[in-house]
């Protein structure tokens, strides 16, 4: 699975903090690497030089093989949140496209039967 993080203008971000964010990423999407070829994060502050509650943004897209990508949002006080929620949300979506496939396969066996 290969991960690409984009971060607006307004964020000046080390390394340390990029390997960190790639890692939570692999982590929380393992149990589906073999299905996702690529996940794109891309890091905002929605109010730049305001300041302001919950206004770090995360998108999430994931890419699967043989299906459109899927894309979620999240904002939150800090980037890690932002990641966090966009995390908990994509992994609901894979989950439920994943699974949808794989009961529509099962029901399209058991006819063939």
């Amino acid at each position: 699975m290969q991960i690409q993080i984009n971060i607006d203008h307004n964020f000046e971000i080390h390394e340390t903090s990029m390997a960190q964010f790639r890692s939570t990423v692999q982590s929380a999407l393992s149990r589906f690497s073999e299905h996702i070829t690529r996940v794109e994060i891309h890091l905002s502050d929605e109010n730049a030089d305001k300041s302001g509650q919950n206004d770090k943004r995360c998108l999430l897209e994931a890419r699967l093989e043989r299906r459109q990508p899927m894309a979620v949002t999240h904002t939150a006080a800090n980037l890690s949140q932002a990641l966090d929620g966009a995390l908990d949300k994509m992994t609901r979506m894979i989950d439920s496209t994943l699974g949808r496939g794989q009961q529509s396969g099962k029901s399209h066996d058991e006819d063939q039967t």
